[in-house]
């Protein structure tokens, strides 16, 4: 921690002291307002167009995000696993005696369609 700190201090002093120079530096502020508006409408849009690019795409992969985090839950569908994990459910509602052999071999039959 000392270490970091001793390596810190030194930069951080040498960054505080350039602050006033850069302060009272003189710039050229042509290049940031241009009086003439050469540029048009042309970077009205373009800016327009990547806003909305922008926002769309963040939107795109929180929903991306938010499906692929709940693809572990059951959808229900066919898969084998969710056959096989079904059949379990069913042999154990089976041998604990909620069901007769009949409802079993019923069920036994949708699950395996």
């Amino acid at each position: 921690m000392m270490e970091r700190l001793k390596i810190a201090l030194p930069v951080m002093a040498g960054a505080m002291a350039s602050l006033p120079t850069l302060a009272q530096a003189s710039t050229d502020r042509s290049l940031y307002w241009d009086p003439g508006w050469d540029g048009g409408w042309g970077h009205m849009i373009s800016g327009s167009l990547m806003m909305i690019l922008f926002w769309g795409g963040l939107v795109v992969l929180i929903v991306l995000a938010v499906r692929w985090a709940g693809s572990g839950a059951s959808q229900g569908g066919g898969s084998p696993s969710s056959t096989k994990r079904g059949l379990d459910i069913l042999r154990e509602r089976f041998a604990r005696g909620e069901i007769d052999r009949q409802e079993f071999e019923e069920r036994r039959s949708l699950l395996a369609d």
